[in-house]
Parts: structure tokens; C-alpha cells; sequence
């Protein structure tokens, strides 16, 4: 069986993963955190069980799901991935090995992560609802973004692939593409006050985003307000990849 307003997090270490945790526990959620590093998780006060795995790998998701499972007596109702890494580098000077781990931790870790989670509710005949992490960098070219842009795009086609084959089954799928957020991941690129004032000017909505803004509309995919939204994919990100703002 499944249990209702429970949820898996993968990534749970980072900046949205952790403000994810947050938003869904004073929501009512019993949350199982997952990160690589245990040690990460110490600290997270919303998660009611910490999972330490390796979901980049089939072994790791499994274990990640397995024990959420016997925790919470059936398969955690709701997805949220929240796994990535980033790499800005021009195509010409991304190395082989690079390049493969990108993918890695962005695209294979939410393979594997899906299908653990899709054989539990199968097994059990039950269904839920997923949010996955993606980036505006796979909505539209920016430079030097070639690996990134192309995990995530790749991670898009996935989950709206997985919306269309479940769906029948009463499964949704869904993913936000921020724009850059503050997190601990984009620290070194924002500490620069020069990059960061340029970073914000390129937003129609002046600024950039926060991990609590990200999680909000994540938090808001997997509720039952959105019971009739699936296979889509929500930009958060100041209008940056739909709209031109008037220049003066």
C-alpha cells in the first residue's frame, strides 16, 4: 500500500531539497530525506527519517525506497528529485569524464529513482505524485551550458515519457525549471558582486530566485490543487524564458 501525505526527497541536502523538506513538513507531511552524505542531513529538522543513498545508482534508489517504505508501513505517497549538479564549461573544453557525470547525477539518477518508486505503487496498486528539478538552461540556449542544458533536458523528456505511460494509472509527473537560485550550489558564482547584479538584470522580475520560492511551486505540484496538471513543466524564473521586458 501506499501512505497518503508522505513523500520521498531526494537531494534533501541541498538548498530546494531542504526548503522543499521544510515547506512539506509544516504542511502536514511525514518527509524521508535522502542524501549521499548523512552527515548533511543532521540538521534538517523537518525530515522525520534520513536516508543516507546513493540514487545515481539502481542499488542506491532501491535502498532510498525500501526504507521509506518499511517506515512509513507502505510506499511514500509522493516523488519530490531534487539530485544535481551543474557544469559551465563551453562544449569544446568538457572533458569525457565530465560530461558522463553530469548525466549521472542529473538524468540516470532520476531513471533510477522512478522506477524504484513506480514498482513499489505497481506492486502495491497504488499511485502518487512526483515533482522533479530541472533548469531554465533546458528551456532555452545559454552559453556555455551545453551539459547541463542537455542533462536537463533529457531529465524533461523523462518525466513527461513517464506522464503519459502512468497516467492511466492515476500517476502524475511534473517538473519546475528555475532560473538561478540561491542555494549552496550557485554560492561561488554569486559571491561575486559584480556577477550577481548582472545575473539579476537578465530576469524581467528584477533578482533572482530563492530555494523557498522553488519549493513553493513544487510543494504546490504535488498537492491536490494540481490534481489535473501532469507531464508539465513550470518555469520559475522572473519571465526569463518567455518574456521581453520593455528597455528604457
Amino acid at each position: 500500500m501506499s501512505v497518503s501525505r508522505t513523500i520521498l526527497v531526494t537531494g534533501a541536502s541541498g538548498g530546494i531539497g531542504g526548503a522543499l523538506c521544510g515547506r512539506l513538513a509544516a504542511d502536514g507531511y511525514r518527509v524521508a530525506a535522502v542524501s549521499r552524505d548523512a552527515d548533511r542531513l543532521a540538521d534538517l529538522a523537518a525530515a522525520e527519517l534520513r536516508i543516507e543513498a546513493d540514487c545515481t545508482i539502481q542499488a542506491g534508489a532501491q535502498k532510498a525506497l525500501t526504507e521509506a517504505t518499511a517506515h512509513f508501513g507502505g510506499s511514500p505517497g509522493q516523488l519530490a528529485h531534487c539530485i544535481g549538479n551543474t557544469l559551465l564549461t563551453p562544449l569544446h573544453r568538457t572533458r569525457s569524464e565530465a560530461w558522463s557525470e553530469v548525466m549521472r547525477v542529473n538524468l540516470d539518477s532520476a531513471f533510477h529513482v522512478i522506477q524504484a518508486w513506480i514498482t513499489a505503487h505497481q506492486k502495491a496498486k497504488t499511485s502518487g505524485a512526483a515533482v522533479f528539478a530541472s533548469s531554465v538552461v533546458s528551456r532555452i540556449g545559454v552559453a556555455n551550458h551545453e551539459a547541463i542544458a542537455a542533462a536537463k533536458g533529457g531529465l524533461e523528456a523523462l518525466v513527461r515519457s513517464a506522464a503519459a505511460t502512468y497516467a492511466a494509472q492515476g500517476f502524475r509527473f511534473n517538473t519546475v525549471a528555475p532560473g538561478l537560485t540561491e542555494t549552496p550550489l550557485t554560492a561561488p558564482l554569486l559571491k561575486s558582486d559584480a556577477f550577481r547584479e548582472a545575473a539579476a538584470r537578465q530576469y524581467p522580475l528584477r533578482g533572482l530566485q530563492s530555494a523557498e520560492q522553488i519549493a513553493g511551486v513544487m510543494a504546490w505540484l504535488l498537492s491536490e490543487q494540481a490534481d489535473r496538471i501532469t507531464g508539465q513543466v513550470i518555469p520559475v524564473d522572473g519571465g526569463f524564458t518567455s518574456v521581453r521586458p520593455l528597455v528604457k
